[in-house]
């Protein structure tokens, strides 16, 4: 399963405070991007999908659908604070090509 850094859960508990909205993150992979698949991140309101993988980091609740935890695995969700290219990073040992953005991967 993804695992979440504390930098990514810190990061995630703010926006949803901010915005009041729960703590719940969809994430997953979808075909497109420049290398083949691309990873999917959004936060999510209501019940989740049937045959989700769910697991809960210090309040966040991370939900996976079962063909995307096949690419996530392993997966480590941070969240960068550099203001060129800050933001949620995903660091996939799976990948065996990513692009410079950090948005897509081959496996």
């Amino acid at each position: 399963m993804i695992t979440l850094t504390e930098k990514a859960i810190t990061r995630a508990l703010q926006v949803a405070e901010r915005q009041k909205i729960p703590a719940i993150l969809r994430v997953g992979v979808k075909g497109g991007g420049c290398s083949g698949l691309s990873y999917f991140l959004d936060f999510e309101a209501g019940e989740g999908r049937e045959g989700d993988s769910v697991v809960e980091f210090s309040g966040v609740k991370v939900r996976v659908d079962p063909k995307s935890l096949n690419y996530l695995t392993e997966t480590e969700l941070d969240f960068d604070t550099n203001l060129l290219n800050g933001g949620f990073k995903f660091r996939n040992p799976q990948a065996k090509r990513s692009c410079s953005c950090g948005e897509s991967f081959s496996v």
